[in-house]
């Protein structure tokens, strides 16, 4: 079978920029959003620690001299490597004798716990989180708006080619590099794999702690029907058991499944944006619950594409997803985090931009152009409520919309459809 063709990721520059100046990278997300293929796209050289054809040699050189298996061409890719967790020494011992930025570029799908044996790498193994591939990198955004040029202050316009009915194909079939370019029957299954795989061997695999794939389950539908908000882990708990008290699972079995959810990248929080030293109203630190990836949620609910039209409820809840997952690429690649506000007297913002040079936006997410009007008077609450005079006034305001055309308001509020968007 030919290989598909290299689609580029927003991690590229990022990635070129590490592996010139670290010694070593390691590429860090869930299975399946294309760490290899983005690591191959810069190796010189590589290892592949779960070729299952090479499993006796790898085990006899990492018996009798591991070292062997990181000498080639640099940089040298070493994936999965936490089949082997002796290698992280090593490259961090070879990367000190080296004294050269690019040697070593590492994938990994889990997150390592704690072990005294591994050095945590620092200022030798830099860290790169990847994860699905956003709707400009599925080339089904056609990236008329960049998100760097609205913190530059830069006009917007632009008219997106996804329909209603195309976002939901979207969000069902997920950001998977395996489904990109497949038939509507294959494409949709990679998601609802990946499901199966977390529910019957990883979330027991990644600590080797047995866990009940019924529970994995009740709990992924739980999160599913409570995406996009700030469920605590008791609402969570409860709605596991389905009216039955005693089918409930303990806080320390929720918290133990969520936290191996973690460390598989399955799931990730969206955190509050903290106002204790910047706002004159108290804010709320509750996360906002999100997957890695929105399809991961229609999986779990058994969604078709045409189920999803059919609940708006839920198709709104899971569009903000999709669109927290975009944002966070497009965030990263200029250096900045995405968040959410919520304060005691109710005022929420789906999601607050914020670079590490301290310039920030603020978003809401409305699917249709009803809800425009609305989002747009709740931003300027918003930014009466945010001692400007400490954060400074805000880059834009902006209403991310599953609507066509991308223009600025008269109150100066963009309205940007997501399948304008790029980083």
């Amino acid at each position: 079978m030919m290989e598909k063709e290299y689609l580029r990721r927003t991690v590229d520059e990022e990635l070129n920029a590490i592996l010139e100046s670290s010694g070593a990278v390691l590429i860090e997300g869930p299975k399946w959003c294309g760490k290899t293929r983005t690591a191959q796209e810069r190796a010189a050289s590589a290892i592949y620690l779960q070729d299952i054809d090479k499993q006796s040699y790898y085990q006899h050189m990492l018996d009798t001299k591991p070292s062997a298996l990181l000498e080639g061409e640099t940089p040298r890719l070493i994936d999965e490597w936490q089949v082997a967790p002796v290698l992280w020494n090593g490259v961090r011992f070879l990367v000190d004798q080296r004294c050269k930025a690019g040697q070593f570029i590492l994938t990994g799908s889990v997150v390592q716990a704690p072990d005294k044996k591994l050095h945590t790498g620092t200022g030798r193994i830099a860290r790169l989180l990847m994860r699905p591939m956003t709707l400009f990198e599925s080339n089904e955004s056609d990236g008329s708006v960049s998100l760097r040029s609205l913190f530059n202050g830069d006009d917007v316009g632009g008219v997106s080619p996804l329909t209603v009915e195309g976002l939901a194909f979207a969000l069902v079939r997920g950001g998977w590099p395996a489904s990109m370019g497949e038939e509507r029957v294959p494409a949709l299954r990679h998601a609802r794999e990946y499901v199966k795989a977390v529910r019957n061997t990883d979330i027991s695999s990644v600590d080797g702690v047995e866990r009940d794939p019924d529970c994995v389950d009740r709990l992924m539908r739980s999160l599913a029907r409570n995406v996009s908000t700030t469920a605590k882990l008791t609402t969570i708990r409860d709605d596991m058991a389905a009216g039955d008290p005693e089918a409930a699972p303990s806080m320390v079995t929720v918290r133990s499944y969520m936290n191996a959810l973690r460390r598989l990248f399955v799931i990730e929080d969206q955190p509050a944006w903290l106002f204790s030293k910047r706002s004159k109203t108290a804010a709320r630190t509750s996360p906002k619950r999100h997957f890695v990836d929105p399809s991961i949620a229609t999986a779990a609910l058994q969604m078709s594409p045409e189920g999803l039209l059919n609940d708006f409820n839920t198709f709104g809840l899971l569009f903000e997803s999709l669109c927290v997952r975009d944002l966070r690429a497009y965030a990263q690649a200029n250096d900045g985090y995405v968040y959410h506000y919520r304060d005691k007297n109710g005022l929420e913002v789906d999601a607050v931009v914020e670079l590490l040079d301290g310039r920030w936006g603020a978003v809401e997410v409305k699917m249709s152009e009803r809800g425009i009007d609305e989002a747009a008077a709740n931003l300027a609450r918003f930014r009466e409520k945010v001692d400007t005079g400490r954060m400074g006034q805000p880059s834009f305001l902006m209403v991310v919309t599953a609507t066509e055309h991308a223009y600025r308001r008269r109150d100066g509020v963009l309205v940007v459809p997501i399948g304008c968007l790029r980083e």
